[in-house]
């Protein structure tokens, strides 16, 4: 759950974009990995970078019905769900062994592909539930369905996970979040700007349609709708903020059993873990204000507004797996309001996306077998290791810094676990059934075998070969309680890497990611952990000290930048992603440095080694989005927007200045000695 990811929501659904190299057909740039037609000249590079290098682009691309966005990175996702979608129709065609990776994958294909019975069932798969809701005859019968329906994978009212406990790090624990709300966070259901409004109605809109698809009518869905809402606007008041949700120290919070169980015997502690198949004298209870809530709620809110809530919640943690009606309701709220999005996904890609969740590791078998070489991995390896040197090199070198302090950073860093491309260990399915014509059920029992596969391990030893991703996923993560730095296959690919590529590409896009994981091992979160994963202070004083002056710096300059006019990016929830961007930048740099490109001046298509790098950074994160998602994203995303992403590391890194000629005259210019330096 706390994994610190490069950028999933700038990469994945509305990703980032990639230079054109399409094929049949090689230009110039092409042949040299940057596109020079998409450079704006009438924009200095000094002025706003990420403007120069993709404006011309920014003005003539059109954002697809189907997307919120495009860019670099949404480009290659494109390229590879073609790939799958290629591996899905393959598996789907033949005849395979009962319990094989490819009967699995390519029957629960064809069963996610057969939207004729699916529309035909209606909300049928759901009845039977909708039904054990109705039957609820007290509070400990709310309890008793919630825990049930964790079971199988649908998480109503709060979210279990099973990882490693935070001040133990080699034993998992069973951590507990808030949850229960169908906005996209709390903040929602208090502001009453105009932005905000069209969301909450539309979110209204869309539990009354679910509502009305179920029986109800009209009158009765709205205010059925009013007490859902109303319940959901009463646990927000205790959910903490995504600023507060970021402190790890504050959201460690393990607790006993027996002493939860007094604190908050509604809710039943003690009843409902054995419920949950979760065998624990203690637990971590992250956010224990918004438990509490929840005890007195169910102690003061009606039984049949329960009951009601239950329902939505069920309805809508299954809305985009019924029949096309219910499909639709969703799309309105989640694609087009809350995204911008005009026209749904077509159904095979929403299917793998489906698939990539439920049997992650078949399908990841089946992708590596086809598209990742050893030859990638092995040049992946070479390129972690230079970061990891430039980077020990950069804290030799701090003037910030005490010696003590410096010795244990060194430590961490040289213990970062490196996880490149797949797997060792692929997940056993096994337990899984996956019937052609049963595409409802194959998600059960799918979501069955994962919630079993999960709870085994409380109390166990932590397995450090587990992966967060799947390997076709374009992006990457640090997770501090293993100290690892994870790179899947999907990302592995041009902008961010590309085997043939000169060394400035490389470093400017997969090398500005590895050295971003590295310092989230070192941001203000991750560098509350030690280099074993625990949640525990191994800084000097004075360092500790000096290491938030910084961290300040970082908020206060961000806090400055704005989107669609007026909307400023939160510089206290974004810190540690832009603490890792700047630290990314500065040790994919120094690494470069290392290589026979970086230390030549030898031009490529006009541009030296360092404006290759530079223009590399940039071609990453060239994106066009649509104001619901940017919106989206400024209230509840820790990274901030692509051109920011760019233009504030750069502004604060000498390197770029001498590259591009920056001068004081430049918008981006600031005097050296207000340039944020850290690592």
């Amino acid at each position: 759950m706390k994994k610190y990811f490069f950028s999933i929501a700038a990469i994945i659904g509305f990703v980032a974009t990639v230079p054109s190299c399409k094929s049949g057909r090689e230009t110039q740039e092409e042949k040299t990995y940057i596109d020079l037609a998409n450079v704006d000249s009438s924009v200095a590079p000094g002025d706003n970078f990420y403007q120069f290098v993709n404006g011309k682009w920014l003005d003539t691309i059109q954002i697809p019905e189907t997307e919120s966005g495009v860019g670099s990175a949404k480009e290659l996702y494109d390229r590879t769900k073609q790939n799958i979608k290629q591996i899905l129709e393959d598996v789907a065609k033949g005849s395979h062994a009962a319990g094989s990776v490819e009967q699995q994958v390519g029957d629960f294909y064809i069963s996610g592909m057969d939207s004729a019975t699916i529309n035909k069932l209606g909300y049928q798969p759901v009845k039977p539930v909708l039904g054990q809701i109705e039957a609820i005859k007290d509070v400990k019968g709310v309890m008793d369905f919630i825990a049930e329906q964790q079971k199988e994978g649908t998480p109503l009212l709060f979210t279990q996970y099973i990882g490693a406990d935070e001040k133990n790090s080699k034993v998992n624990i069973a951590i507990y979040y808030q949850g229960g709300l169908g906005l996209p966070d709390r903040d929602y259901y208090f502001k009453t700007d105009a932005a905000t409004t069209a969301v909450q109605n539309a979110y209204k809109t869309y539990l009354s349609k679910l509502f009305m698809l179920t029986g109800s009518d009209s009158v009765t869905a709205a205010k059925n709708v009013q007490a859902v809402y109303g319940l959901e606007t009463q646990l927000a008041t205790k959910h903490r903020t995504n600023v507060e949700l970021r402190d790890p120290q504050l959201n460690y919070n393990k607790m006993a059993v027996a002493d939860l169980q007094k604190q908050q015997p509604v809710f039943g502690w003690a009843t409902l873990l054995p419920a949950l198949n979760v065998k624990a004298d203690s637990v971590d209870v992250s956010q224990p204000a918004y438990f509490a809530q929840v005890n007195q709620l169910l102690n003061t809110v009606p039984l049949d507004t329960w009951k009601l809530y239950l329902k939505a919640h069920v309805l809508d943690g299954s809305a985009n797996v019924l029949s096309s009606d219910f499909v639709d309701a969703n799309f309105e709220y989640t694609g087009k309001a809350l995204s911008g999005q005009q026209k749904i996904k077509p159904r095979w890609e929403r299917i793998y996306r489906l698939t990539d969740g439920i049997l992650g590791d078949d399908l990841g078998q089946l992708y590596v077998k086809k598209y990742f070489t050893a030859d990638a991995k092995e040049r992946m390896l070479q390129l972690v290791n230079n970061l990891q040197t430039a980077f020990e090199n950069r804290i030799a070198n701090l003037d910030w810094m005490s010696d003590s302090t410096k010795l244990t950073a060194k430590a961490k860093l040289n213990t970062f676990l490196k996880k490149i491309g797949y797997t060792d260990k692929w997940r056993d399915y096994s337990k899984v059934t996956i019937k052609k014509d049963q595409f409802y059920e194959n998600l059960v029992s799918a979501s069955k075998n994962e919630y079993n596969y999960q709870v085994s391990k409380v109390g166990q030893p932590v397995d450090k070969t587990e992966w967060g991703m799947t390997p076709p996923t374009i992006n990457a993560y640090y997770n501090p309680t293993f100290n690892e730095i994870v790179f899947p296959a999907g990302i592995l690919q041009f902008p961010f890497f590309d085997a043939n590529a000169d060394d400035a590409i490389n470093y400017g896009g997969i090398g500005m990611v590895i050295g971003h994981e590295m310092t989230h091992g070192f941001d203000d979160q991750g560098a509350q952990y030690d280099k074993d994963g625990n949640l525990q202070n191994w800084w000097a004083k004075s360092d500790n000290d000096k290491f938030k002056e910084k961290s300040n710096l970082v908020i206060n300059q961000y806090n400055q930048f704005t989107m669609l006019d007026s909307l400023h990016i939160n510089g206290a929830l974004t810190t540690g992603e832009n603490m890792a961007d700047l630290g990314g930048i500065t040790i994919a740099y120094d690494a470069f440095k290392l290589t026979k490109q970086g230390k030549d001046t030898i031009k490529i298509n006009g541009l030296t080694p360092d404006q290759r790098f530079f223009m590399s950074y940039a071609n990453v994160w060239r994106s066009k989005l649509k104001d619901e998602i940017t919106r989206q994203r400024i209230n509840t995303d820790p990274h901030s927007p692509p051109m920011h992403r760019v233009n504030g590391p750069l502004m604060n890194f000498t390197p770029f200045y001498k590259a591009f000629n920056v001068t004081e005259d430049n918008k981006m210019f600031k005097p050296e000695s207000e340039r944020i330096k850290i690592w």
